[in-house]
């Protein structure tokens, strides 16, 4: 289960930009070609983020359909898989939405957390 890693890092590079602000927010697009399981993810972000600046944020997730450019016939066109060809039957192809893993935004607090452990209050977890 790499997502749990991929949360470890969502949790740290959002951690990083709240600098000493507490996270209610954080939203993610998540594409359907990604390899990356959205639900997996939704699983493991309050674990990984407990004792964080992230802990109790909300978690936003929005699964991002595939869409392919075909080379030849220049037509858009959905791609429930990697591998699913242009209707003209060509596999030269373009992919324009449904790989992507992000942050989108997050939101927070202007004031900074309250530090329950000075040192720590909003650094990532160490694993």
């Amino acid at each position: 289960m790499h997502e749990l890693g991929i949360t470890r890092n969502i949790v740290a590079i959002v951690a990083e930009h709240a600098a000493g602000r507490k996270v209610t927010r954080v939203a993610l697009d998540v594409g359907r070609l990604s390899g990356v399981m959205s639900d997996a993810i939704r699983f493991s972000f309050d674990i990984v983020s407990e004792g964080t600046c992230l802990q109790g944020a909300r978690l936003d997730i929005r699964d991002i359909d595939g869409v392919g450019h075909c080379r030849q016939c220049h037509a858009d066109f959905p791609t429930p898989t990697l591998f699913t060809p242009c209707a003209c039957g060509c596999r030269d192809i373009e992919r324009v939405t449904g790989e992507e893993l992000k942050v989108r935004e997050f939101e927070f607090d202007t004031a900074p957390v309250e530090s329950r452990a000075p040192a720590t209050a909003c650094s990532p977890v160490n694993y």
